[in-house]
């Protein structure tokens, strides 16, 4: 959940990038941290590994400049998508308010895709939070590769298998070249400061109905 500072008049969120090992999560923060740089308020931090580039987590602060008053600063995280590191998504999971779902659309990467996205579901529920309700954006990535004769999914397929029933907001994207991913964090930037804006409405109201 956001952080609402009343005295400083600050917000900070916090957006996470989900989704199967190499699937695109960290070239997806690599390009908006080179793109957006004039945004950012601090370095990239990234941990590459063997046997998936990022371990823990990179993260992305970025200041937006004050809306409603008040102003939102970002931090754009990743998680590891292997397997055996559950614990460490769980962690970088509590507190989001906004997410963004990496797809990979290598044919290879189906059953992949569908057990990330089972995973999340998993991991909010443990927090009490409905991968229904909060702010999603789903973005399939490695688009660019069937160009390259690369055996990719066609959109309707992904759709089909990963967003029926979610009916999240997507996107057809390439991190390594860049197409999409602007769209796909302003898009989630919009949702999640929407939900932050309901949130923080409800909470003044029964702050005023407490004084009454």
């Amino acid at each position: 959940m956001a952080i609402y500072n009343a005295k400083e008049k600050t917000i900070d969120c916090k957006i996470v990038y989900y989704g199967p090992g190499r699937g695109g999560k960290t070239t997806n923060l690599d390009h908006l941290y080179q793109s957006l740089k004039k945004y950012t308020t601090g370095e990239m931090v990234s941990i590459d590994t063997k046997g998936d580039r990022t371990l823990f987590f990179d993260f992305v602060p970025m200041g937006l400049g004050k809306i409603g008053g008040c102003e939102v600063r970002v931090q754009l995280f990743t998680v590891p998508g292997q397997v055996r590191y559950n614990t460490t998504r769980k962690q970088v999971l509590k507190d989001v308010d906004g997410l963004v779902f990496v797809a990979d659309s290598l044919e290879v990467q189906k059953r992949d895709n569908v057990w990330s996205l089972r995973n999340l579901q998993e991991n909010l529920a443990e927090q009490n939070k409905s991968i229904y309700k909060i702010p999603l954006i789903v973005q399939y990535n490695k688009r660019d590769l069937g160009k390259e004769g690369i055996p990719i999914m066609p959109l309707k397929m992904m759709d089909r298998h990963l967003n029926s029933r979610l009916k999240a907001t997507s996107f057809p994207a390439s991190a390594l070249n860049g197409n999409g991913v602007v769209a796909t964090l302003r898009e989630c930037l919009i949702q999640t400061l929407r939900s932050l804006h309901k949130e923080l409405g409800w909470a003044k109201q029964e702050v005023s109905n407490g004084k009454q």
